[in-house]
């Protein structure tokens, strides 16, 4: 893992709880204690986060609620999750990173239903300033607990779900695993997501190559129940071959800095 694929993953961890400890970092990214350490002082140097006895704490600047900066294995990713939606359609975006990154690409969709349990993806809908500007009807899910996040999860999404059909639904994960599945580390996230997969005609995960291989507390879905998985090129074969042989359909997105266009490989057999 590069420096700055590892720090970016630091910031998101740190972004969804507000503080994170050096053990847990060095677990999740299976690193030292001594380099999450250094990662950590050079992350206080440039001012974006406060060192505090083992571990960090977020600058208010860069706590949720704002928009946070996109990597380009995120930009990559909701550019090319943004094609498979057309006007018209009525698309889930749950919360996290991920999402916010496709929301940003769907804004000029028109007559697009957007369904999230995100607040920050919420806002990013509000009714345009022009009349002649595209109009992007948004639903969102009221109600249950906020997350770090500002995702709403719990029961009451849940309930919400129930009632709604969408086209497509896109979902952030935390990790994926042959034998864990989709994983995420919030128990009442895990059940609205489930809830958003059960509202779904197809069901499309966007994860980084930094999430195989990553096993979070609790299990969302098994990789069968992904209609499409995309990820970015940053994905080794080996884990490309084993995706591919569990997902309906892998597609992996060429990062900015990289030549081609985005390659697509089917399930093996």
């Amino acid at each position: 893992m590069l420096v700055t694929e590892r720090r970016e993953r630091i910031l998101e961890v740190a972004r969804e709880r507000g503080t994170a400890s050096i053990p847990e970092l060095a677990a999740a990214l299976q690193v030292s204690v001594m380099t999450v350490r250094r990662d950590i002082e050079q992350l206080a140097e440039e001012g974006i986060v406060q060192r505090i006895r083992g571990g960090l704490r977020l600058r208010s600047a860069q706590r949720p609620g704002t928009l946070p900066p996109v990597s380009a294995e995120r930009r990559a990713i909701a550019a090319e999750a943004a094609t498979a939606v057309e006007a018209g359609m009525a698309v889930g975006i749950s919360g996290g990173a991920a999402g916010l990154a496709l929301a940003r690409e769907l804004r000029d969709v028109p007559e697009l239903t957007v369904v999230t349990n995100s607040l920050a993806v919420a806002d990013l809908f509000s009714p345009p300033d022009r009349a002649d500007a595209p109009y992007t009807q948004t639903v969102v899910l009221t109600g249950g607990v906020r997350t770090p996040s500002d995702a709403l999860v719990g029961p009451v999404a849940v309930r919400a779900l129930e009632h709604l059909h969408c086209d497509l639904v896109f979902l952030d994960a935390h990790g994926l695993d042959v034998q864990a599945g989709i994983t995420t580390m919030n128990l009442l996230e895990a059940e609205t997501n489930r809830a958003f997969m059960a509202a779904a005609r197809e069901v499309a995960v966007l994860a980084d190559h930094t999430r195989w291989g990553v096993v979070g507390l609790t299990t969302v879905a098994d990789l069968a129940d992904i209609d499409r998985l995309i990820t970015d090129d940053g994905l080794d074969a080996a884990a490309r071959e084993q995706l591919a042989a569990h997902v309906g359909r892998l597609v992996v997105a060429a990062r900015e800095s990289d030549a081609g266009t985005p390659a697509e490989q089917a399930p093996a057999g």
